[in-house]
C-alpha cells in the first residue's frame, strides 16, 4: 500500500505521486488534474492564488483516502494541493488512484476531487484587472461576497 496525501508550495511532482499508485497488483491507474485557467465567468483572471490551514486539510485528505479504501478497497493513492500562487495553466491539484481493475480506480479518482473540492479547507482567489475575489467560502469562513 502506498498513499501520499500532502499540500505542497511549488510545482506538484507527478513522478511521486504516479509512482505511489503504481504497483504490480493494479491493472488500472487513475489520474485527474486540475489546472488554473485564464477565465471565470466572464473575466479574464490573470493569476489565481490558494490558500491552505494545512493542518486540516491533510487530514481531511486522510479522511478521503480512508473513505476511498472502505469503499472500493483503492490503496494506492495520491491527492497533492498546490497552494501560494499558481500561474494560468499550471497544475494546481494531481490525483492518482491505482487498483487491481479500472472502475474502482476512476470511482477513486473522481470521488477524491469532488469530495476534497466540498470539504477540504483549501481557498482560492482570483486576480482580475477590475479586483480580486475569495472563490466560495473565504479563509475567514464567510462565503465570497459577504
Amino acid at each position: 500500500m502506498a498513499r501520499i496525501v500532502k499540500i505542497v508550495e511549488g510545482q506538484i511532482d507527478f513522478h511521486e505521486a504516479l509512482e505511489a499508485a503504481r504497483s504490480p497488483r493494479n491493472g488500472g491507474l487513475a489520474t485527474f488534474y486540475g489546472s488554473t485557467r485564464d477565465n471565470s465567468e466572464g473575466k479574464s483572471v490573470h493569476r489565481l492564488f490558494y490558500e491552505a490551514y494545512k493542518p486540516m486539510a491533510v487530514a481531511k485528505m486522510e479522511e478521503i483516502a480512508d473513505q476511498i479504501r472502505e469503499k472500493w478497497g483503492v490503496e494506492d493513492i495520491a491527492m497533492v494541493h498546490r497552494i501560494g500562487e499558481v500561474p494560468i495553466g499550471e497544475v494546481s491539484v494531481f490525483i492518482a488512484a491505482g487498483s487491481p481493475h479500472r472502475v474502482e480506480a476512476f470511482s477513486a479518482c473522481r470521488f477524491a476531487i469532488d469530495t476534497l473540492k466540498e470539504t477540504v479547507p483549501i481557498w482560492k482567489k482570483e486576480f482580475f484587472d477590475d479586483g480580486e475575489v475569495w472563490v466560495g467560502q473565504t479563509p475567514s469562513g464567510r462565503e465570497s461576497g459577504d
